[in-house]
């Protein structure tokens, strides 16, 4: 039975500062429409004329176009939320969604952050933490390390847990400190490296080691849990098309998966979140080995997901809906036993990028947009035709969902999807995707994280040969 009763430690929230840019703040701005909450956008100079400030009922510009100087601006961002009266503070995904700053300021100011707590961020946030809370609530673990004192050091233990090895950085995210290290001749050079890259991307040169799977698939679990112990999964999602650790699709649930693994990641993810007394949405994410479906835990996002709207498609359940009635002290209005999954959901992320060309951005103005539409197609977008795709921020432009009865339909419906899509002005993964969605080994589900660079070595071949 669906839950109904109300909280009586609820908050009153009538203006939601959306504290992000891009799709996912007129992801926001919508559900605060649903909800019959105002919203108010931070903008950044570069971002005056976009979508979402069209949408919103209010925008504020909080600075300069460099991300640093507006939407990583802790300061601008609570000064905007003051100044506007501002209940709560949604940030989305990116730039500062998983700070504990952010989330420790928003309290010291009387604001709700639509998000877990700052403890649970903090406990999440740095990996090697993780690891041991993890391990400790009994979720499979890959065999690893703690905090590496030098290269000699790592290269003693990764002869203990034998090649290849990962090195990846524990305040990490987005593959930014992360190197495979097949060879112990090899060890040395990509310590260095990534310890660099680390500490240039989060002023923290802490690395660690983890056994690397070749053969591995990236999947992961939507959790969301209230202030008053509730907790329930969203079931699975695949996301292991990945180019440098960064997400291209991502569907649900996640293909040829044998039943002890799906429903043991499941359990997995609600027993970590149990221990966090985790609150809003999260996702628990996993390494699956290939070849023998045993699973092993990765990490934890405190926050919204980009490919949340795949999870949605097989639940029918309003993820950001949630989450801003979860952080104003709401009761979930289910349990896991009402939750009913039905049918098959894709994503493609469609990025400003020349995919035969590294991945390399392409912006610049959008001529023409003609997305698809029909029946069971969904597009989540800050873009229109004349839009000016600007070079300081990440380079999504769109999020194309398909929702099918089954897997087969799904891939059918954004081949189809894929082919109606016009964009000229800039390059765009398009191409590339249609590619995917076409290919033998993404139709019978046999993907894994190395797939898009096998890929786009035969799309090579292939213009090579035209």
């Amino acid at each position: 039975m669906a839950r109904q009763q109300k909280s009586p430690n609820q908050v009153d929230i009538q203006r939601v500062l959306v504290a992000n840019r891009g799709e996912i703040a007129v992801r926001i701005i919508f559900a605060c429409q649903s909800l019959g909450l105002e919203s108010v956008l931070v903008v950044s100079e570069a971002d005056r004329l976009t979508r979402g400030a069209r949408l919103a009922d209010r925008t504020v510009c909080i600075g300069a176009s460099a991300s640093s100087l507006s939407y990583l601006n802790i300061p601008a961002l609570i000064t905007a939320a003051l100044e506007t009266q501002c209940q709560a503070l949604h940030p989305g995904y990116g730039f500062l969604a998983e700070s504990q700053a952010l989330a420790q300021a928003c309290s010291d100011h009387g604001i709700v952050f639509v998000g877990p707590t700052p403890d649970q961020i903090h406990r999440m946030g740095n990996k090697l933490q993780a690891r041991i809370l993890a391990q400790e609530s009994g979720v499979p673990m890959l065999s690893g390390s703690e905090k590496l004192r030098d290269a000699s050091h790592a290269q003693a233990l990764a002869s203990a847990i034998g090649y290849p090895v990962m090195l990846k950085a524990a305040a990490g995210g987005g593959g930014r400190g992360m190197k495979i290290v097949s060879h112990e001749h090899e060890l040395v050079s990509l310590f260095t490296s990534a310890s660099a890259e680390s500490r240039n991307a989060f002023g923290d040169d802490t690395l660690y080691l983890e056994k690397y799977i070749p053969n591995a698939r990236h999947v992961e679990v939507q959790v969301l849990g209230d202030q008053h112990g509730h907790l329930i999964h969203l079931g699975e999602r695949d996301c292991s098309l990945q180019r440098r650790h960064q997400k291209v699709v991502e569907e649900s649930p996640a293909p040829n998966l044998v039943a002890s693994a799906r429903e043991g990641m499941r359990r997995s993810a609600i027993e970590l979140a149990r221990v966090l007394n985790y609150q809003s949405a999260g996702t628990v994410e996993f390494i699956l080995d290939g070849d023998t479906q045993k699973y092993y835990f990765l990490e934890m996002n405190t926050r919204v997901q980009v490919e949340h709207p795949v999870s949605e498609a097989i639940t029918g359940i309003d993820i950001v809906e949630l989450q801003l009635k979860i952080a104003a002290g709401e009761v979930l209005p289910f349990k896991q036993e009402d939750i009913v999954f039905r049918g098959h959901a894709i994503e493609c992320r469609i990025n400003a990028e020349l995919p035969l060309e590294g991945f390399r951005p392409s912006p610049g103005r959008i001529t023409i947009w003609k997305p698809p539409q029909g029946p069971n197609i969904r597009l989540d977008t800050h873009c229109f035709e004349g839009y000016e795709v600007p070079i300081y921020y990440d380079s999504m432009l769109a999020k194309l969902i398909v929702y099918g009865a089954n897997r087969a339909e799904a891939i059918r419906r954004m081949k189809n999807a894929l082919k109606r899509f016009e964009v000229e002005g800039i390059g765009t993964t398009l191409p590339f995707l249609s590619f995917a969605m076409n290919h033998e080994r993404f139709e019978s589900g046999q993907v894994n994280t190395v797939l898009v660079e096998q890929l786009i070595k035969e799309m090579l071949d292939q213009t090579r040969s035209d």
